[in-house]
């Protein structure tokens, strides 16, 4: 048996190739899983830009120096085991290379998940090591793998997103009226999923960013209280109290932000989907303003489940889950179409198009490596 993988150069994200390796056999203990299919997205992007800093390249490495594999979100199928506890046939749901298949160590083993035990992913964060077993998983449902790779993973952080402002109280924002957030790259779906759970706050004013040819979509989520274009910041008051979620990763809008708005009580970054706009390193301590703070959302998962226990921690999310899905792909005016990419060419060329940005919002790239 063999593996064909998509490998992307660390530096030089837009030089990417395959290649085809083969397989070594299986140590006691081990599944081999066939990966179907897995999303790609602007998410992917911020986890090959920090790769280096928050260890993205850390969980899939190669065997060539230089070259990563970008991790994504997926579904795939048991199609050999050593391990007595997983069995041959069995689906799973969890955090991918662009390859065609994977070698897991199941450990922690429950009937709803398992965590991989590879020596090499045991200081790298939990939430991004647990496989979940699709027969037990409360938020699977058989009929929506498509919605759930491109969205879920999306989601939760646009949830934890949500909930970490509110746990702050919006660093003041609201002291003296209703909080205003700023959301950047507003047409990208975790920006929209953070503009949905914001907008069931009493009170809250939720302000996108966007490029011209995205407003109109933006304005018809109906989820935004105002869609500015990147050059109308001045329409916003400069004395404004307001909290800036940056998913673009653009490091003149953000000095943008940061200069123009006196009130400015919290700046968060999410992303770097603009990577040719990249903020250059250090160039957040230059900042006027509070410091751009990168959000990581495994913290803000260990907060709450420790505070409200693992179970009602699930309940809350799946709620809040199937109330976005449900909008989402709302029959009569759906903010997701799915496009399938099958094959080792279409994916080289999917990752290329999300890279330099390409595309209308609404879709959704679903790709497959798979023989």
């Amino acid at each position: 048996m063999s593996t064909t993988e998509l490998i992307v150069r660390k530096t030089s994200l837009s030089d990417a190739r395959l290649h085809t390796r083969e397989d070594t056999p299986l140590a006691p203990g081990q599944v081999r899983v066939g990966i179907d299919a897995f999303a790609l997205t602007s998410n992917n992007i911020t986890y090959a830009a920090f790769g280096d800093a928050m260890s993205y390249w850390q969980f899939f490495p190669t065997a060539e120096e230089g070259w990563g594999h970008v991790p994504v979100w997926g579904f795939g199928r048991v199609v050999q085991s050593l391990h007595p506890g997983v069995a041959v046939g069995e689906r799973l749901y969890g955090y991918f290379p662009m390859a065609s298949q994977l070698v897991l160590t199941p450990d922690r083993l429950s009937p709803e998940r398992f965590t991989d035990a590879a020596a090499h992913r045991a200081e790298l964060p939990a939430v991004y090591n647990v496989y979940f077993r699709c027969n037990r998983d409360p938020l699977y449902t058989a009929d929506t793998e498509d919605v759930q790779a491109l969205l879920r993973p999306l989601f939760i952080t646009s949830w934890l997103i949500d909930d970490f402002l509110g746990d702050n109280d919006f660093f003041g924002a609201g002291a003296e009226g209703a909080p205003t957030v700023i959301l950047s790259s507003a047409s990208s779906k975790t920006a929209y999923g953070t503009a949905f759970q914001l907008a069931q706050r009493p009170g809250v004013r939720v302000v996108g960013i966007t490029s011209a040819a995205n407003r109109a979509f933006c304005e018809g989520l109906g989820c935004y209280t105002q869609v500015l274009g990147y050059d109308e910041l001045d329409r916003l008051g400069a004395a404004t109290p307001c909290v800036y979620v940056d998913f673009a990763g653009n490091g003149e809008l953000r000095r943008a932000i940061h200069e123009r708005f006196a009130q400015l009580r919290y700046s968060m970054v999410i992303g770097n989907t603009h990577v040719d706009q990249r903020a250059p390193e250090g160039s957040a301590k230059a900042l006027p303003g509070p410091r751009a703070t990168f959000f990581f959302a495994p913290a803000q998962i260990k907060k709450r489940t420790g505070e409200w226990g693992a179970e009602a921690f699930g309940q809350k999310l799946a709620q809040a889950w199937f109330a976005f899905t449900a909008r989402a792909t709302q029959g009569d005016a759906p903010w997701l179409r799915v496009q399938q990419h099958r094959g080792p060419e279409a994916v080289a060329q999917a990752w290329q198009a999300v890279l330099a940005g390409r595309g209308d919002p609404r879709d959704g790239r679903i790709l497959s490596l798979a023989a």
